[in-house]
């Protein structure tokens, strides 16, 4: 199961989840998660006019932590966070599916 993202992809294949991240530019790099370390998903949908955004919660985040907000982009993470990725609006459907199968994963 992958979502494409902005400037990268998510990728879950029933107890892995790797965010691939492309910026333009520079190499790729890949982040691994276990489902079953994932305390918490966060998913906001993008509509037409701003992307969402798909973030993984990892033990030992204090509350608040997990989403912190850069300037002019909407409350999304920052690209740096590596346990998040920013998705268009066509991507929405694909990112609930996945996030979905995560939660289940992680029982």
């Amino acid at each position: 199961m992958e979502v494409k993202g902005v400037l990268g992809s998510i990728s879950f294949d029933g107890e892995w989840i790797t965010v691939s991240k492309k910026p333009i530019g520079q190499r790729g790099t890949d982040y691994r998660i276990r489902a079953a370390d994932v305390t918490g998903t966060r998913l906001k949908k993008a509509n037409r006019l701003f992307h969402g955004y798909v973030q993984f919660v990892l033990p030992g985040a204090a509350a608040g932590d997990e989403l912190k907000p850069s300037f002019g982009q909407g409350g999304r993470p920052h690209y740096d966070d590596p346990h998040s990725l920013s998705i268009p609006h066509k991507s929405n459907d694909a990112a609930e599916k996945l996030v979905a199968a995560v939660e289940q994963a992680r029982g």
